[in-house]
């Protein structure tokens, strides 16, 4: 009887690190090539698998993982509008419009201060595209 349950307990201890491993790659920043702001898992629909957005020097990218793949939205950075931050005491929704009148971008739970840094960078990148 022992024996059976030092087994279990090993496996489920197996059970959990692999889990806990497959959890961590899969919310890791899915590039290297832009700048990935990522959600706060403290934030509800964030726990498991943060989303994340990443902003690149001709699109910006809305990505969130999933068990099995992954849901990705993108958007050309000459189709922003606007980029609006939503905050409250430690959180802030990020809002995204485009030029052309489809569904913006809202990511919801970054902390205030990545909310800015994806407001400005994209700013930046946009001032930077701008003709002269």
């Amino acid at each position: 009887m022992r024996k059976a349950l030092t087994i279990a307990a090993i496996m489920l201890a197996v059970i959990v690190v692999l889990v806990g491993g497959l959890i961590v790659m899969l919310s890791r920043p899915f590039t290297k090539d832009a700048a990935v702001f990522t959600a706060s898992r403290f934030t509800s629909g964030n726990r498991m698998f943060p989303t994340q957005i990443a902003v690149y020097p001709t699109k910006v990218v809305w990505y969130t993982p999933k068990w099995v793949g992954h849901e990705e939205q993108t958007i050309s950075i000459d189709q922003i509008a606007s980029v609006r931050v939503s905050a409250g005491l430690f959180f802030a929704d990020v809002i995204i419009e485009t030029t052309g009148g489809s569904q913006p971008i809202v990511c919801h739970g970054h902390w205030k201060g990545d909310a800015k840094g994806i407001q400005e960078k994209i700013s930046q990148t946009l001032a930077a595209r701008a003709p002269r």
